[in-house]
């Protein structure tokens, strides 16, 4: 049972801080966020519900002092959701900027958590992870026995915030507008809750050594580099969540599970062939956005597998696809690959709608997936302005969506028809009435129908 004190000081909306610099933005963006989690229902809800939070009575409190092991020890934030005389607890700690979580210090937590009898842990920072059970460092796995540790980055809060506000709606007028003022702020690069600053201090060195070809999968620059590939992956998966409203995921392989699996073959990828990719997953779309950059050709493509219809031939195969392509651009690669064949047949989008023949395999084949592929030159820049790296992934993976992706239509075969008795074949196959015969029996026939349903019974 967690155990408060009335003595807590509360966390404010607009925070009041003699601090300075980094210190006084994370007591600002610590508190106007515990704040907006306590004052709009909805909001609080959604976020706490994932970490075991019941749904109950929550408040939160900034920078509450304890003793630990005989030292003080000051959390960012405390917490507590109440329902049904029982309290629910978390510690909280944030970062913002560029300033990284410390081992020591969440160890420190989860022994306080423990010793106040606290659930969990909840760290935010501009890390990211690539799944909801991973965790952006090493802490000691025997401290989270009995208390739950999780973490957000400020984008997943961010998105959240945007989501509910935009999407899912807030009930209250005032609670509506509170949350907006958090976007607002939140979305300020000042506040220190920055989505994607860089691609980091490696950029420069890796971009250029795969273009020369002298990487290595055990430089620490190719792996800082991959990891910051899959920061800019998950940023990207928030950012189409944030537009659409629905959740946005990223689609890892078998070989690529944990955090250590996934570095590991994209190390692999970087330092053999230049190439960074992932894969992300729409809700109730007809294929996957598969992102890849070529640091090698310096080109960002974004590309959508669709299988083709197993009904018809070549022709009406690529007719269905070029009919859901009317608005795509001009330079949209598409691919046809064939049955059976480790060759395939592509051209531009333009091409095929003069000569759609291109697309055709030679006889006797079959067409089985099209691969639709949109290429742009990739930014230079490591950092997050327009025509930098990050830019060009983001603005070509949206783009494909837009353009592409949403207007597409998974092919679905025709449903099976009941075979009709032999005479109502022969009648079908009989000679057809002339049109004034025919109108006639036609409006003798309604008249009889309507006259039975007329009819008492």
């Amino acid at each position: 049972m967690v155990v408060k004190d009335d003595a807590w000081p509360v966390a404010r909306l607009i925070p009041i801080t003699s601090a300075s610099g980094v210190e006084a933005n994370e007591r600002r963006a610590a508190s106007a966020l515990l704040a907006v989690i306590g004052a709009v229902d909805e909001f609080g809800r959604t976020l706490l519900k994932p970490l075991g939070a019941p749904a109950g009575r929550i408040q939160s409190f900034i920078e509450v002092p304890f003793k630990s092991n005989g030292r003080a020890i000051r959390p960012d934030g405390i917490i507590t959701v109440t329902r049904a005389g029982k309290t629910w607890g978390a510690i909280v700690e944030t970062k913002i900027g560029s300033s990284q979580l410390q081992p020591e210090q969440i160890d420190a937590y989860l022994d306080l958590a423990r010793e106040l009898d606290f659930n969990a842990v909840l760290s935010i920072s501009n890390q990211y992870v690539t799944s909801s059970t991973a965790y952006p460092i090493d802490v000691d796995k025997r401290k989270t026995k009995r208390v739950a540790l999780y973490h957000w980055s400020w984008v997943d809060v961010l998105t959240e915030a945007v989501v509910q506000r935009e999407h899912r709606g807030v009930n209250d007028p005032d609670q509506a507008y509170i949350l907006q003022e958090l976007i607002r702020y939140l979305s300020d690069p000042r506040s220190g809750a920055v989505a994607l600053e860089s691609m980091g201090p490696t950029w420069i060195k890796v971009k250029d050594g795969a273009r020369e070809n002298t990487l290595r999968k055990t430089d620490p620059d190719v792996a800082a580099l991959a990891a910051r590939w899959d920061d800019l992956i998950r940023y990207l998966g928030l950012e189409l969540t944030k537009d659409l409203g629905r959740s946005v995921t990223q689609v890892l392989g078998r070989e690529e599970r944990t955090p250590s699996e996934r570095l590991a073959v994209l190390k692999d990828s970087l330092a053999d062939n230049g190439r960074l990719y992932a894969e992300l997953q729409v809700p109730d779309v007809a294929g996957r956005l598969e992102v890849m950059a070529d640091l090698r050709s310096r080109q960002v493509i974004v590309s959508t597998r669709i299988d083709a219809p197993k009904d018809g031939r070549s022709r009406g195969r690529v007719s269905w696809l070029l009919r859901q392509l009317q608005n795509a651009p001009d330079n949209l690669t598409l691919e046809a690959r064939v049955a059976r064949s480790q060759t395939s047949l592509a051209a531009p989008l333009a091409q095929v709608r003069e000569n759609p023949e291109l697309l055709y395999p030679e006889q006797g084949k079959e067409i089985r997936q099209f691969v639709l592929s949109l290429t742009r030159n990739m930014g230079l820049k490591k950092d997050a302005s327009k025509g930098s790296f990050i830019d060009s992934v983001v603005s070509t993976t949206k783009d494909h969506y837009a353009d592409v992706l949403q207007n597409l239509r998974a092919w679905k075969a025709t449903p099976p028809k009941l075979k009709k008795p032999p005479e109502e074949e022969s009648v079908e196959e009989a000679t057809e009435l002339p049109p004034p015969v025919r109108d006639a029996i036609e409006d003798a026939q309604s008249e009889m129908v309507a006259q039975s349903a007329d009819a008492p019974e």
